[in-house]
């Protein structure tokens, strides 16, 4: 017998024997403590229960009665609780050992029964941890994508996401079920169907992520040739002109082909030269240098004849020899087409294409660097150029009619040359064509005074604008004979009875006299006219009203006088400028009264100008707007000042104010301002040499379409230098910028007149087509001032 078991039963015995002597639980506790103690020390139960046996039979001898067995035996049970509670763990261990072997060799069948499933798959398979690494895929996954099961794991970013698209899905984030772009091993850009769904591993309860992928590219690229050639054809469809047609053609063109430049060459005598339309960067920027990014909403679109010199990042787009000849080939080939430009590694740099079906245009399209293009890449490109070539030839056919509506329209519509101290401006409702019903005319007469007419037609477009011309004309006339606003009115409602579609026609005729400062006028159902003092509040001329044209006898129309104040600004308009949808006709007087009071100091093409920007509608005018806006010559500028030189600022300032008034253009208001500064200066710097200084006068007025400026001073007069040196230039420099100068000198003082003619208002028959960066609703201003 081993020392270790000796001792554990000499304890046991001892402690058998106290417990049996005296009974409770701490004897209990000390037997369930032996029984662990068993445990560690590998006592064997035999052993145990051999001792217990020997143990009790010693304590009692012959004298045992029940009781003392069965105290010992509770004894022994307590002891043998903790061998019975390992032995119980170890045969439910076991239990489930073999329960788990047998789950394992099931779950190993299992697996490669899923292994052959899932490889036998056509779409590709994978799985994903709840980070969005790929951990396991399937062979067909590698064959979409070109990133096999040998490389998992894959971590975001996958090595197949395209960096440049943002918002790549997170698999089981974002969307169960989306379509995205992706980057082919081989380089290619595919399309791929992805299905998720999570799941939670039931060991450890870890989430998961399971789907599959399938290549949509064919799908998706039919869809992007539909929307493409969709957005292409809206785009171009609300264009109305060669200009705007390029605008939006070719930019839509150049982000649809993810072209770097698309430009088209024009051959406006098929000899020649082109014209350039050209829209992202300039496709001759030099190597090696950063071309511009075109980030803002509008394209970089210019329009102007090629050039040969050197190359430019921004404005003019330039072209070498090299392309020029390459577009003129392909214009003049006769069946429509793509061809491509191949670089020395077989890709494509740039396309070309003939455009319209006169053999004067082409298209050249480059991208940024050399790509390879499948077959359903042509399809898309040939579908888009023939809409760009097709709304092209649109627009050039609408073009050359809308130049023949508008030289016939602004033909009839008012004189080429203008008398000063006038502005006049048309605004079409009808933007396409640009012509309408509304008409204006002002007359220069033989004894000096003006006649105005401002009229509307019943109706717009084309038939308006015939019926407009012939009662312009027939008031023309009338007026060169000598007739008056009655007379005009009343002889006019004989012209319009006997012109199909003159009935009802509103006329507001007028003559001034600018020499006399008064306007007789006669109104034939129209617009009353707004006249206002510099600075004062507009008035409605309601004087000599009467009924429109050709509506009822009227064997004497009446007629109005009223004076022009100095200064004074008259506006003569049609119901287009004031009758609005959901507006009293009253508003739009008072607008135009507040105007007028806030721009007496004003040109009149500015007062023109403010008068249309208040009163235009959010979505511009529904009606043709005729307007003629006249300056009365204003009072005499009379200017006192000191003979110092720190007094010529404001001098300046209250002649730029005057010449405004007067409606001198600006260009020469700045030359009569230099010229009148020049002159006081050598008051200031000469005439009071080594005497007190004295002072400057300056007198401005007007004198018929003349501006004439007095400066005196009471000083002594100081000849030229023969040799004036650096200095002295002033007199030659005052000539050059007036029309007259003269200089009168005595006793008394000095004295110098200078005096320029007002130039008369000219204008172009018909108007510059509209380009695409001036805005549809707003029309080209016809006279200069």
């Amino acid at each position: 017998m081993s020392a270790t078991l000796a001792a554990f039963l000499d304890d046991y015995s001892e402690a058998l024997r106290r417990h049996v002597a005296e009974p409770g639980q701490d004897g209990l506790t000390q037997g369930y403590d032996l029984g662990r103690r068993a445990l560690v020390e590998g006592i064997s139960l035999l052993d145990l229960t051999e001792n217990h046996f020997h143990a009790v039979a010693d304590y009692a001898g012959a004298n045992a009665d029940p009781q003392t067995a069965e105290v010992a035996l509770e004894f022994l049970l307590q002891t043998l609780a903790a061998l019975d509670i390992a032995t119980r763990g170890y045969l439910d261990g076991t239990r489930r050992y073999e329960q788990q072997r047998s789950r394992a060799e099931d779950l190993e069948g299992r697996d490669a029964f899923r292994t052959a499933l899932v490889e036998s798959l056509q779409d590709g398979f994978f799985v994903a941890d709840d980070h969005g690494t790929i951990v396991e895929v399937n062979s067909a996954f590698g064959v979409l994508t070109g990133y096999g099961a040998d490389a998992v794991p894959f971590r975001l970013p996958h090595p197949w996401a395209l960096p440049e698209r943002l918002g790549y899905p997170q698999i089981g984030t974002e969307a169960s079920r989306f379509v995205t772009p992706i980057r082919h091993r081989d380089g290619r850009e595919r399309w791929l169907a992805v299905s998720a769904s999570s799941l939670v591993k039931q060991e450890n309860d870890e989430r998961i992520f399971v789907g599959t992928v399938r290549d949509v590219t064919a799908e998706h690229d039919a869809q992007a040739r539909d929307q493409a050639a969709s957005r292409l054809a809206t785009a171009v469809g609300a264009a109305t002109s060669m200009v705007e047609v390029l605008a939006v053609g070719l930019d839509e063109l150049r982000r649809t082909m993810g072209a770097e430049t698309a430009l088209v060459a024009i051959w406006p005598s098929r000899t020649g030269r082109p014209d350039v339309y050209s829209c992202g960067v300039s496709p001759t920027a030099p190597q090696g240098e950063p071309e511009p990014e075109n980030t803002g909403p509008a394209p970089q679109f210019v329009a102007v004849p090629m050039r040969q010199s050197g190359p430019r990042a921004d404005g003019p787009v330039v072209l070498d020899d090299e392309t020029q000849a390459l577009l003129d080939r392909a214009r003049r080939h006769s069946a429509r087409g793509l061809s491509a430009i191949t670089g020395a590694d077989e890709g494509v740099e740039a396309v070309v294409a003939p455009l319209g079906e006169t053999g004067d245009a082409a298209l050249w399209v480059r991208f940024g660097a050399p790509r390879a293009i499948s077959a359903a890449d042509w399809a898309l490109y040939s579908l888009l150029v023939g809409h760009l070539s097709v709304a092209l030839q649109r627009a050039r056919n609408f073009d050359q009619a809308r130049a023949t509506s508008l030289t016939l329209q602004r033909a009839m519509l008012g004189p080429i040359e203008l008398p000063p101290r006038f502005s006049v401006h048309y605004e079409p409702a009808l933007p396409p064509l640009e012509i309408g019903g509304d008409w204006y005319d002002v007359v220069p007469l033989r004894d000096g005074t003006i006649g105005v007419v401002v009229g509307d037609c019943v109706g717009r477009g084309l038939s308006a604008a015939v019926v407009m011309g012939q009662l312009r004309t027939a008031a023309r006339a009338l007026l060169l004979r000598g007739a008056g606003p009655a007379q005009l009115l009343t002889e006019l409602d004989a012209v319009a009875s006997r012109i199909p579609g003159a009935m009802c026609t509103t006329v507001c005729a007028a003559v001034l006299d600018p020499e006399r400062g008064m306007v007789r006028y006669s109104n034939a159902g129209h617009m009353p006219p707004v006249l206002a003092p510099p600075g004062g509040p507009g008035r409605i001329l309601e004087g000599g009203r009467a009924v429109p044209l050709a509506t009822f006898d009227t064997p004497r129309r009446p007629e109005a006088t009223t004076a022009l104040p100095p200064g004074a600004t008259l506006v003569l308009f049609t119901d287009g400028l004031v009758e609005q949808r959901g507006y009293d006709i009253a508003e739009g007087f008072v607008k135009i009264a507040e105007v007028l009071s806030e721009t007496g100091a004003a040109l009149p093409r500015d007062v023109a100008d403010a008068v249309l920007s208040r009163l235009c509608p959010p979505a511009g005018y529904d009606d043709d707007v005729a307007m003629v806006v006249y300056r009365q010559p204003p009072e005499p500028l009379r200017l006192d000042i000191p003979a110092a030189a720190t007094e010529l600022a404001g001098l300046r300032r209250e002649l730029y104010r005057w010449f405004a008034t007067a409606a001198v253009p600006h260009d020469l208001a700045a030359d009569l301002v230099a010229a009148a500064n020049e002159a006081c200066s050598n008051s200031v710097e000469h005439a009071y040499r080594d005497r007190e200084p004295g002072r400057v006068t300056l007198t401005a007025h007007c004198d018929g379409d003349r501006v004439v400026i007095d400066i005196a001073d009471t000083g002594a007069w100081i000849p030229t230098p023969t040799n004036p040196g650096y200095r002295g230039r002033g007199v030659e420099m005052m000539r050059v910028l007036t029309e007259d100068l003269s200089f009168e000198h005595d006793e008394h003082g000095t004295r110098v007149r200078m005096w320029v003619t007002l130039p008369s208002i000219t204008f172009p028959t018909a108007n510059p087509l509209r380009t695409s960066s001036r805005p549809p609703t707003v029309s080209a201003r016809q006279n200069s001032f």
